[in-house]
């Protein structure tokens, strides 16, 4: 079956891989690029990469018990578990980072789901660094596929209702309406609501797309 999930087994794998290519993309950046804001809301770089390792590092217990805590919070459950697992200095920061390279430890929810932690926020970083390396078509297709699905960790498939998304260079598709194409890891990144991605993108479901990934007014 052309869209049938990977095996968990293959989308934990694929994950790790792509945290040791972040880990190994990160380890040259001075002071001042770890400062760095990222396309992920108010967050550094070095932020970002804290957060990673909380997501590699809280089971489903401690995160019941860290949702319970900030009273349903998200927003300040994140942020506690950031500031629990970033270091005192960027290098202990990825130092931690390194630990859970392999972990296949998570919140509840589709492995699919947390491959695109992984995948959405390394481009998060990657971009305003100017790094270019960008996933696998096979793995970045996984996590596509995942969010034209559901809204999980981010309102992905929400903000595509109503458009057609083809990817050229590879064979995710979905929906129906106005076309809009670019590369796959574009399309992830911006069904993540990443409006800079959408410069990435043509056709003329473009407008409509960029319009559902602009922040909302204060």
């Amino acid at each position: 079956m052309a869209d049938a999930t990977p095996a968990r087994g293959a989308l934990w794998a694929a994950a790790h891989a792509e945290r040791a290519a972040l880990a190994d993309d990160l380890a040259g950046l001075d002071d001042a690029q770890w400062a760095r804001p990222s396309l992920c809301g108010r967050w550094t770089v070095e932020e970002v990469v804290a957060h990673l390792t909380a997501a590699g590092s809280t089971g489903p217990v401690r995160w019941t018990a860290s949702v319970l805590g900030a009273r349903f919070d998200f927003d300040l459950h994140n942020e506690r578990r950031l500031a629990e697992h970033r270091g005192a200095t960027p290098a202990e920061t990825l130092e931690r980072f390194r630990r859970v390279l392999t972990s296949t430890t998570s919140a509840p929810g589709p492995t699919a789901a947390w491959l695109g932690e992984v995948v959405v926020h390394a481009q998060d970083v990657r971009r305003p660094l100017g790094l270019l390396r960008t996933p696998p078509v096979d793995t970045v297709t996984a996590v596509a596929r995942s969010y034209a699905r559901r809204d999980f960790t981010v309102t992905s498939r929400s903000t595509i209702a109503g458009l057609r998304l083809e990817a050229t260079d590879g064979p995710f598709t979905t929906g129906a309406g106005p076309l809009v194409s670019g590369t796959t890891v574009a399309l992830t990144m911006a069904m993540a609501g990443r409006i800079a991605y959408c410069d990435d993108l043509t056709g003329p479901g473009v407008p409509v797309l960029r319009a559902r990934c602009a922040p909302t007014p204060p």
